[in-house]
C-alpha cells in the first residue's frame, strides 16, 4: 500500500470548513436516548452520530450492546435528522448487518486491530464496499500491525480507509485512560499523510474535563477529525459514562478549539511550524513523565541507602553513568558539555531526593 493523494477524496469531498466530528454515545442503550441525542446534535459541527451497538468490553458481565436492534434505531437517526450514521463492527455477521441497514460509516476497534485473523474475516466480509472505513490503533503500541489491518482492508478493494488514533494501553498508572504515544500517530502520518487519521480523545483520556486539551494537541498535529462520545446524561450512562460530554459541552469544545486553516504561503507556513512546536510540547511531556519516574526510582535508592546506613553519593557509579551517557549522547548527535550539564542537574536532584528521605 502506497500513499496517495485520492486516500482523502472521500473526506475532500465532505467540503467541511472545520475537522471531521463524529460523536454520539458510547453505546446504543435505548431507541429514546439515541433519537434525543440525535435531535441535540442535529445542527452542530457533527457529520457523523457513532453509536456502539456490539460492544467488545474487557471483562465479562459489564453492558455488551442491545445488538442489531440499535441498527434500526440509527436508521430512524438518518430518517429524522439527517446525519449520517456510524458503528463499530467487529465480525462478518456484523458488517453484514451494518450494511442491510445502510449504516454509513464503520469502524473497526482496538480490540480487533489485533488480531489478523478477525481484521482479514472483516476485509473479506466488506470486499468492495464504497462506504466509509476506519481502523483504531491496536490496543498495543505497534504501528505495523496497525498499518497491516488497514493493508488488508485495502487489498479487499475498499477505497475510504482511514485511521482512528485512540490511546493505547499501559500497565504504568497515568493521568490517561489510554496513553496518547503522539510519537507513533506522527510516524503514521509521515508514512500516509493522505490517509485520513482520527483522533478520538473520549478514550484516550477516560476523564470528560481532559478532552478539549487532547482535541487540541491532535487539531495542532494536522488530525483531520475527532470522535467524542456524547450523550444528554452522561453520568448515567451504561457504559464508559466519565468520558462522554452533553452535546451542549460538545458544541463549546468545538467553538474553544483553536483550528488553523491552510490558505496561503504564509498560513501554511505557520501551519507547518505548528506541527512541528506540538510535536517539541509532546517530547517535552514525555521528557517531564521519566525524569519523574527516575526520581521515584531515586527516591526507592534513598530509603534503601537509609536502611543501610550508605552515603548518598557513590562517585564510581557516577562516573559509569557520565562516562556511558557522553557516548549515548554522541550517538545522537548531543554534545559532551550539554550531556555532562543535563546529566549533572539530573544527578544533583536525585541526590537532593535522597537526602530528603535519609533527613527525615
Amino acid at each position: 500500500m502506497e500513499n496517495k493523494k485520492e486516500m482523502r477524496t472521500w473526506l475532500d469531498d465532505l467540503g467541511l470548513n472545520h475537522p471531521l466530528v463524529i460523536a454520539g454515545p458510547c453505546s446504543a442503550e435505548t431507541e429514546e436516548q439515541v433519537l434525543k441525542i440525535a435531535h441535540e446534535l442535529k445542527d452542530t459541527d457533527v457529520n457523523y452520530y457513532r453509536a456502539g451497538i456490539w460492544k467488545p468490553r474487557t471483562r465479562p458481565g459489564n453492558f455488551e450492546g442491545v445488538g442489531a436492534l440499535g441498527l434500526k434505531w440509527l436508521q430512524k437517526v438518518k430518517a429524522e435528522t439527517g446525519l449520517k450514521t456510524a458503528t463499530e463492527v467487529a465480525n462478518r455477521n456484523h458488517v453484514e448487518l451494518a450494511l442491510e441497514h445502510d449504516i454509513d460509516l464503520l469502524w473497526i476497534g482496538a480490540r480487533s486491530t489485533v488480531s489478523p485473523f478477525i481484521m482479514q474475516e472483516i476485509a473479506d466480509a466488506l470486499k468492495g464496499t464504497d462506504k466509509i472505513v476506519l481502523v483504531k490503533n491496536p490496543v498495543n503500541p505497534d504501528l505495523a500491525l496497525w498499518l497491516g489491518g488497514i493493508e488488508r482492508l485495502h487489498s479487499a478493494g475498499i477505497k475510504n480507509l482511514g485511521a482512528i488514533h485512540r490511546g493505547f494501553s499501559t500497565y504504568e498508572k497515568t493521568k490517561y485512560r489510554n496513553i496518547p504515544e503522539w510519537q507513533i500517530a506522527i510516524e503514521f502520518q509521515n508514512k500516509f499523510p493522505d490517509l485520513p487519521l482520527i483522533n478520538d480523545p473520549s478514550h484516550i483520556t477516560g476523564k470528560r474535563d481532559m478532552i478539549l486539551d487532547v482535541s487540541q494537541t491532535a487539531l495542532d498535529l494536522n488530525f483531520d477529525g475527532l470522535m467524542i462520545e456524547t450523550h444528554y446524561d452522561p453520568d448515567k450512562a451504561w457504559s464508559d459514562a466519565a468520558q462522554q460530554v452533553t452535546p451542549h459541552a460538545l458544541v463549546r469544545i468545538m467553538e474553544d478549539l483553536r483550528i488553523r486553516k491552510e490558505s496561503d504561503p504564509e498560513a501554511e507556513y505557520n501551519s507547518e511550524l505548528n506541527n512541528l512546536r506540538a510535536q517539541i510540547d509532546v517530547v517535552d511531556n514525555q521528557i517531564i513523565d521519566l525524569l519523574g519516574k527516575r526520581m521515584k526510582v531515586a527516591d526507592g535508592i534513598g530509603t534503601l541507602k537509609k536502611q543501610k546506613n550508605v552515603a548518598v553519593l557513590q562517585n564510581k557509579r557516577w562516573n559509569e553513568i557520565l562516562g556511558k551517557m557522553v557516548l549515548e549522547g554522541d550517538e545522537r548527535g548531543l554534545s559532551e558539555e550539554f550531556v555532562l550539564r543535563m546529566f549533572k542537574a539530573i544527578h544533583q536532584e536525585s541526590i537532593n531526593h535522597q537526602e530528603k528521605i535519609i533527613n527525615h
